[in-house]
């Protein structure tokens, strides 16, 4: 509940003083929201984050209208300062943040695929984080030829005008463009609880799918619109399943990478095209933080050459590297290779949508088709004045000397209209236009001319009449410009396609040299990870005071690690992440190295190999659980598995389990049980509280499990049970051994 405080005047005891009294009145939190934030939320998904059918935000929209009626389309640049002056009339913001949506728009960032604003001067680049634009003051632009067709025909009524923020002027609340802007210019927008993100198409290829799909609605689409098209070029994975996907959804993504070339007189890669969702600060950035980590060995040096003539990343290769590996390795490791996330949120009729390509299309077409209609009825309507007005004066044809003798005999101005209407029984707009008629035109070839026109009119009144009746015509008319479009702005496509089989992807695990080490960590969570020629050099092996040796391990360096943890977390590495040690060293703290949460302790190391062989967690209890070790094997990179196990009883201990065994679990009342594991049920859900195994006493608990051929056991049928949960019975001193009491400590 919103709590809202109410004062008002309450009498004290002295009558003359007046006091207040705070009243605090509740107020449902829904109705708060309705009211003060609904309000703001709706302003910006409608008003300014989200694009509309028409491909722009009211931001762009009003930018774009202000210089045409500036006369930037067919006149000269004028100074960015100027048009960004101009723009305030219609968006009240400041001059950086119309300033900013101008430069986007521009030809010199290069960020659309069809800029629509001819730019001179330093407009930034879409590709660099770093290379700004210059102020407004020193730059210069005009609306690009392209936007002829934004703006086609929008003083005949083909939109809908609305007044300024302060009534000022009027503006279109959409463009009239004549082809599929939405799907041609690349658009992100990030509202209040939603956000947009279209990708940009080929101009020439969203043409083409428009008059396809005009004539058949349940065309292909992927047959003349194969991916979308970025202006920074680079190439797209192409999965055909993938991509119908985000056409039929308008939800999903795609991996696009870079291109480059190697030149071997100079043992170098020249990457000359990106990402569009990446910059050249980034990737240098990210290959410089490998090579300091030691994870790329390849590189000796990698420079930025971006120029006027354009990008180019240089990687100086060091002797006998192999470029197409080492590309691998990057696309793999850097933003060489990116990916686009779709959200395709367009406004329809005011209202937010997630749509599919084929449904803005439709959309789109729809819209186009009532702007054409609006256009043509707006034509009609002027012939329509104009044979009215013809007609009036065919009447006039019948006697000229009449109407000359009417106007000449008129004392009064204002009475020569109504003179003529009923001279000739005509009505004011006739009688208007024949009043206005000069001197020199009052002869009967003029007036036979005009009357010529009447035949052409009617015949003309009669085709749009027939036109407006036929949605036929009308689609023919959309399919007209369109191919007209393709043939004035040609548009070759920048992007290529790769489609995902012929694409060979970079094996990390083959990356990493393999060699033997011997890994050891402590108690409280330091591990060390050395090769056999350190080991054998090295003396005694060094921890921190009151630390110790927890256990040690033999492994190669691709070996994959599962830690486990007290807070039902498994972090995933591999001993490839760890620097080689020394036994002098005290080693990498594994909190910090795997960014585990505050206060979190390692439990347990598990090698899982091939993820075939079950693994028992033992739970403080006396219950364990059987799983399929392939329950924690992610096909994605994921470092941190959460919830990997039951949180009903603390886990003491864990153990891999490749055959039937058996198994000695031990509790600290000085009790052992030996099981064999055949007696547990594998279970398929990592959060199963497992099966009770040991029966244990209150206040008491178990401490440790091992097998039992790990054990110094000697009187194994003393503890064995046939069926669990038991008891167990007590250690005898034979029992215990040295390898027993270190587990027992």
């Amino acid at each position: 509940m919103a709590k809202k405080q109410v004062k008002e005047n309450k009498k004290h005891n002295d009558p003359n003083v007046i006091g207040l009294r705070a009243e605090v009145l509740e107020q449902p939190i829904t109705e708060t929201l309705e009211q003060n934030y609904m309000p703001y939320a709706m302003s910006v998904i409608v008003s300014r984050a989200i694009p509309e059918i028409d491909g722009f935000k009211p931001s762009h929209r009003k930018l774009l209208y202000t210089m045409y009626k500036m006369g930037l389309l067919n006149g000269a640049r004028t100074k960015s300062a100027n048009i960004v002056g101009q723009t305030m009339h219609l968006n009240p913001h400041g001059d950086a943040a119309i300033y900013e949506t101008m430069v986007r728009l521009s030809k010199g960032y290069d960020a659309l695929l069809m800029p629509f604003v001819d730019s001179k001067g330093n407009f930034g680049k879409v590709y660099s984080r770093d290379m700004s634009f210059a102020a407004s003051r020193y730059t210069e632009a005009k609306l690009a030829p392209i936007c002829a067709e934004l703006f086609r025909d929008i003083d005949q009524d083909t939109v809908a005008f609305a007044d300024n923020y302060d009534g000022s002027t009027k503006e279109p609340t959409l463009l009239p463009s004549a082809f599929p802007n939405v799907l041609v210019s690349s658009n992100t927008g990030i509202a209040v609880g939603m956000a947009s993100q279209i990708c940009g198409f080929n101009l020439d290829e969203v043409c083409n799918t428009t008059i396809n799909y005009l004539s058949d609605p349940d065309c292909d689409l992927l047959s003349t619109l194969p991916a979308p098209d970025f202006t920074t070029g680079g190439e797209i994975i192409y999965d055909r399943a993938e991509m119908e996907g985000i056409y039929s959804t308008g939800r999903g993504s795609f991996k696009i990478r870079s291109r480059w070339r190697y030149i071997p007189k100079e043992n170098i890669i020249e990457v000359y095209e990106i990402p569009y969702t990446t910059t050249t600060e980034a990737i240098v950035d990210k290959v410089a933080e490998l090579i300091k980590a030691g994870k790329i060995k390849e590189i000796s040096d990698m420079r930025d050459e971006t120029d006027l003539s354009g990008l180019k990343l240089a990687i100086d290769l060091k002797r006998g590297t192999d470029p197409d590996k080492l590309m691998q390795k990057l696309f793999r490791l850097t933003p060489l290779m990116d990916s686009f996330s779709c959200n395709f949120n367009v406004l329809i009729e005011g209202n937010p949508k997630v749509m599919g390509v084929r449904e803005i299309l439709e959309n789109w077409c729809g819209w186009r088709m009532e702007c054409v209609r609006r256009r043509v009825f707006f034509d009609l309507n002027r012939k329509k004045e104009k044979l009215h007005l013809l007609l009036g004066l065919e009447k006039i044809l019948l006697d000229i000397d009449k109407a000359i003798a009417i106007i000449r005999g008129t004392e009064l101005e204002s009475e020569v209209v109504p003179n003529l209407m009923i001279g000739f029984g005509i009505d004011s707009l006739q009688a208007e236009y024949v009043a206005e008629i000069k001197l020199r035109n009052i002869n009967r070839e003029y007036i036979m001319k005009r009357i010529a026109d009447r035949e052409d009119l009617e015949s003309a009144i009669k085709d749009l009449e027939d036109t407006l009746k036929n949605r036929r015509r009308i689609k023919s008319i959309i399919v007209s410009e369109l191919k007209a479009i393709i043939k004035k702005y040609p548009c070759p496509r920048r992007t290529g396609i790769v489609y995902a089989d012929e694409v060979e992807l970079f094996d990390e695990a083959e990356a990493v040299e393999d060699y033997p080490v011997t890994v050891f960590l402590s108690n409280e969570g330091y591990l060390k990870k050395i090769t056999p020629l350190s080991l054998r050099m090295s003396g005694e092996q060094k921890f921190k005071e009151g630390d110790g040796l927890r256990t040690s391990f033999e492994a190669t360096n691709r070996t994959e690690l599962l830690v486990f943890t007290d807070r039902q977390q498994v972090y995933k590495t591999r001993l490839s992440d760890f620097e080689d040690g020394k036994a002098s060293a005290l080693g990498a703290y594994l909190p910090s190295k795997l960014e585990m949460d505050e206060g979190e302790r390692v439990l347990k190391l598990i090698l899982p190999g091939d993820y075939r062989q079950n693994l028992l967690l033992f739970y403080e209890n006396g219950k364990v659980a059987r799983l399929e070790l392939a329950a924690y094997e992610t096909k994605t990179n994921r470092k941190k598995l959460i919830n990997a196990y039951s949180d009903k009883s603390p886990l003491v201990d864990t153990m891999l389990l490749g055959e039937e065994t058996d198994i000695v679990m031990f509790s600290d009342d000085g009790r052992a049980l030996v099981f064999n594991s055949s007696l547990l049920q594998t279970k398929t859900s990592r959060s199963t509280q497992g099966v009770a195994a040991m029966s244990i006493k209150n206040k008491h608990r178990l401490i440790s499990a091992a097998a039992l051929s790990d054990t110094a056991i000697v009187n194994k049928s003393r503890y064995r049970v046939r069926s669990i949960p038991g008891a167990g019975a007590l250690l005898k001193e034979e029992d215990r051994g040295e390898t027993q009491l270190s587990l027992m400590e």
